[in-house]
């Protein structure tokens, strides 16, 4: 039981007790808490009376004395937000100098650096700087030729954030960074124009191309055919010297001679696919025999000699 009642105070006073008495607290002004990157106005019967930009707690007896007690009641309390923020605008018309329409896509960095006169010198700020950042592009990058268009976004960038800082701090917004990140045709027509003119020089870049790989192809292919020429050339003469050389040494042995001649014809007999007849060069009965006798039909191509006996 007197767990349960331990546990039961112990609820009513971090849940219940405890954040009512820092409401109460909160609400009389003794203490306020900033977060990191915001901002709190305190406007009291119209005149602002607090600005706390800086995070952490703060004390609005300390800044305001016995207005605190108030001004959670009877007046109000804006709360900014002051972390940077990026804005994008499309397609900004504007004209080159040869007169070509041409769009720019322009994207920006804000924040804001005075929270009274975002508040109160302007209902808009953030169009009114949008509107203010679209009509210095216009205004400063009109009547430029189109090859500086196309090719230094970073002066452009740069004369535009020059343009518009002075007039956006009026209002209580500061401009970070100024980039244009597209520069395009808005005209059509002119768009296809320019396509059809690419795509024929890609296609005439593309069959020179073509024309002169398939040129020097040709190049070294009749230059290897010729080198091949000289170099068969070039064996087929020496070969004559090589086989004369090679038999005239062999000429200096009268054996090995009249061997490799007999190894010859007989290749040369066996090869032409004639008839042989061997007969014992001691029998002279049987040759003339041989000779008085029919003649054999000589082999089809292919099919060797059949010799007789």
């Amino acid at each position: 039981m007197e767990t349960l009642i331990a546990a039961f105070v112990t609820f009513v006073l971090c849940f219940i007790a405890v954040p009512l008495f820092l409401w109460f607290l909160r609400m009389f002004g003794f203490y306020v808490i900033v977060q990191e990157r915001r901002c709190l106005v305190y406007v009291l019967f119209g005149k602002v009376v607090a600005v706390l930009d800086e995070p952490g707690l703060h004390s609005l007896w300390a800044m305001m004395g016995l207005k605190a007690l108030f001004i959670n009641w009877f007046g109000r309390r804006y709360e900014i937000d002051l972390r940077l923020d990026q804005e994008y605008l499309r397609s900004q018309p504007v004209n080159s100098e040869e007169g070509a329409p041409m769009g720019i896509g322009i994207w920006y960095e804000m924040y804001i650096s005075d929270p009274v006169a975002y508040l109160f010198k302007n209902t808009d700020p953030r169009g009114s700087l949008a509107a203010n950042v679209s009509n210095s592009t216009v205004r400063c990058l009109s009547n430029l030729p189109l090859a500086d268009m196309m090719a230094n976004r970073h002066t452009m960038s740069q004369t535009v954030r020059d343009e518009v800082s002075p007039q956006s701090h009026d209002w209580g917004y500061r401009l970070g960074s100024v980039y244009i990140r597209k520069v395009h045709f808005r005209d059509t027509d002119m768009i296809r124009q320019i396509e059809s003119k690419v795509v024929n020089r890609l296609r005439q870049v593309t069959s020179s191309i073509r024309q002169d790989g398939t040129n020097q192809v040709n190049i070294i292919t009749s230059t290897a055919e010729r080198q091949a020429a000289v170099e068969f050339a070039k064996a087929g003469a020496t070969r004559p010297q090589i086989v004369g050389a090679a038999l005239n040494q062999i000429a200096k042995d009268p054996d090995v001679l009249e061997a490799m001649y007999d190894i010859l014809e007989t290749q040369k007999v066996l090869e032409s696919g004639a008839n042989l007849t061997l007969i014992p060069s001691k029998d002279p009965l049987l040759a003339n025999l041989v000779a008085t006798g029919p003649q054999t039909k000589a082999p089809r191509p292919g099919q060797g000699a059949s010799p007789n006996k």
